[in-house]
């Protein structure tokens, strides 16, 4: 359970580190969103977070004989089109 506590002129919340550890929430940005029977909290999500990472794994894993073979591939005429 979480208890609301007084700081300054605000209040904050003290989440149980049991709580804050199994949501993976230690030392991240959170987002508040008012909802109909109370309060959701979670992680800022940030835009193209991990992409970079994303991108070399799906570098890594091309074929380059493939991809040559594409690149290489004739182009067609539009003659050898049917419509």
């Amino acid at each position: 359970m979480a208890t609301l506590i007084r700081i300054g002129n605000s209040q904050g919340i003290r989440i149980p580190k049991v709580i804050i550890e199994q949501a993976q929430l230690e030392n991240t940005e959170l987002e508040f969103k008012v909802i109909n029977d109370g309060l959701l909290i979670h992680p800022v999500k940030k835009p193209r977070e991990g992409w970079k990472k994303q991108f070399d794994k799906a570098l890594e894993s091309q074929d380059d004989e493939k991809e040559q073979e594409w690149l290489n591939a004739p182009l067609s005429k539009n003659e050898d089109w049917e419509w």
